[in-house]
């Protein structure tokens, strides 16, 4: 979610074992090969999504699979690619000031919005400042919290100026930048990215067209992009199959039905499935519960069964793509261990086990499943689990918003390229930490590690952080599911992101 959510959460959310793939459409007009989605035209691409976009405001949007959409249409000062580099974009240039209380960027001439008007320093700081909250109204972007100002030096030119030290704030400028005082945002998005806004039905679909003012002129490849929703991921394999989309992100079962007009790329979801429980309802305020419900679950085992052996292993909210931040080390603190659990619960005051109820978004077959696995683990250590299946719409605002469960499967993203955008939701006081978890050890640490000058030292605290999560057992870590990401023949360019994106512009037509 955060953005991813949580990808897609959460993703944020993050969104979800939020997923992102493409399938796509057969072989021009010959009969012999499975229909072309859409209307038969090199020019349109459709795909397909199993959740509904919530707001289209980029400042507000939590859901990673909207965040997945938005990509397209929305630029920062900054963007990152494939390789998980930060590139400018609006910005040509940029520098930071010695004590990391400055940055100043300066812009590429040429950006115009979708609507053909030129980007002006005037629209970076009203982008900025409605995000941090410095325009009068209420922090959007808590990440942007440390911003103490935005300056416009000259016609070219805007110096952000921080509260406090940030030698790790550039990711955080992949913000949107959007027109200045622009108010129809969750209706028509507006901003620079390679798309533009056609129109958005809900239960049907969001359509997107190529921007002609795009500043990367080689880009982007097709003209109309059509992001179907379905409803589950029986309906994704029946459109796929009889060829009303082009893309989509698919499940193992999925792949196995999909004829050979596909391509199947696997690829990291670059977000991690969790058991989320929620850290002020009982019993899982008790920390030994918690603990115990981590050595009673056994992810290599949801690996096997419900993702065909396809995914990572994680002990920590951070990716494994993260390679340098992630603390690996933790992937097997708590491996399965039905005795130790039992054991933790009777510490805890519950000798017999307990109840709970695991909350799941329905239209996530692969977090359904893994629900189901979770049960029977579940039992062995004597705790009875019953399932509670809620549209995704219900999860967001239910789970995630007002944190009204008891625990939840889902997959949380991150917005930008930085540990910090898996950790901070865990800070106590963040308005996203929607698993309650409180510990001022933890603070403590976060502190210090955005308070760092040195890298190799912030890099430890980092992973220092980790550990304190892991040590309180914040909630269960699972995987890095695999994503496969099915793109029919006729076409090419998938590009996988270490963040949870789909870039809709490097996709191609190639008969």
């Amino acid at each position: 979610m955060e953005n991813h959510f949580f990808k897609r959460i959460v993703s944020g959310l993050t969104a979800a074992a939020i997923m992102l793939s493409l399938a796509a459409c057969s072989h021009g007009a010959d009969s012999s090969s499975a229909a072309r989605p859409s209307s038969g035209s090199k020019n349109e691409f459709t795909y397909g999504l199993q959740t509904q976009p919530g707001h289209l405001d980029p400042y507000v949007s939590t859901s990673a699979d909207t965040r997945e959409i938005l990509f397209n249409v929305f630029e920062g000062l900054v963007k990152p690619d494939k390789d998980g580099d930060l590139k400018p974009a609006i910005a040509e240039s940029y520098s930071v000031s010695a004590d990391a209380l400055a940055y100043t960027f300066k812009l590429r001439k040429g950006v115009k919005f979708q609507n053909g008007k030129a980007v002006t320093t005037e629209d970076i700081k009203y982008s900025l400042d409605k995000a941090a909250g410095l325009s009068g109204g209420k922090i959007l972007m808590a990440d942007l919290k440390n911003i103490k100002s935005v300056e416009i030096a000259d016609d070219s030119t805007v110096k952000i100026n921080l509260k406090k030290p940030d030698y790790d704030f550039l990711p955080y400028l992949t913000v949107a930048i959007t027109p200045k005082g622009y108010t129809h945002q969750d209706t028509h998005p507006m901003g620079t990215g390679p798309y533009s806004f056609v129109s958005y039905t809900p239960q049907q679909s969001l359509i997107l067209k190529k921007n002609p003012y795009y500043w990367q002129k080689d880009l982007p490849h097709i003209d109309k992009i059509t992001f179907k929703l379905e409803a589950n991921s029986n309906a994704l394999l029946t459109d796929m199959q009889g060829g009303s989309i082009d893309g989509a992100s698919i499940a193992n079962d999925v792949a196995s039905q999909l004829t050979n007009d596909f391509n199947v790329i696997p690829s990291n979801s670059n977000s991690v499935q969790m058991l989320a429980l929620n850290n002020k309802q009982k019993p899982f305020d008790s920390k030994e519960v918690r603990q115990a419900v981590s050595y009673a679950i056994d992810p290599d085992a949801i690996i096997k069964t419900v993702n065909y052996g396809k995914g990572v292993r994680c002990g920590t909210p951070v990716i494994p793509g993260l390679k340098k931040y992630c603390e690996t080390s933790l992937d097997h603190a708590y491996d399965h261990n039905a005795a130790k659990a039992k054991e933790l619960l009777a510490k805890a005051g519950y000798p017999d086990g307990f109840s709970m109820t695991i909350t799941v978004p329905s239209n996530y077959t692969v977090h359904v499943n893994t629900a189901q696995v979770i049960v029977n683990e579940l039992k062995e250590a004597g705790i009875k689990a019953q399932i509670k299946q809620v549209d995704f719409a219900t999860w967001l605002s239910k789970c995630y918003e007002n944190r009204d469960y008891q625990s939840t499967i889902i997959s949380v993203d991150g917005a930008a390229l930085t540990p910090r955008s898996f950790l901070n939701r865990y800070v106590s006081t963040n308005s996203k930490n929607f698993v309650n978890y409180s510990s001022s050890a933890f603070d403590s640490i976060y502190k210090k590690a955005e308070e760092e000058k040195d890298s190799t030292k912030r890099i430890e605290l980092y992973k220092q952080a980790q550990q304190q999560i892991s040590k309180d057992a914040a909630s269960v870590y699972i995987e890095d599911i695999s994503n496969l990401n099915a793109l029919h023949k006729g076409f090419s360019g998938y590009t996988p992101y270490p963040l949870y994106v789909f870039d809709a512009s490097t996709i191609k037509y190639t008969g």
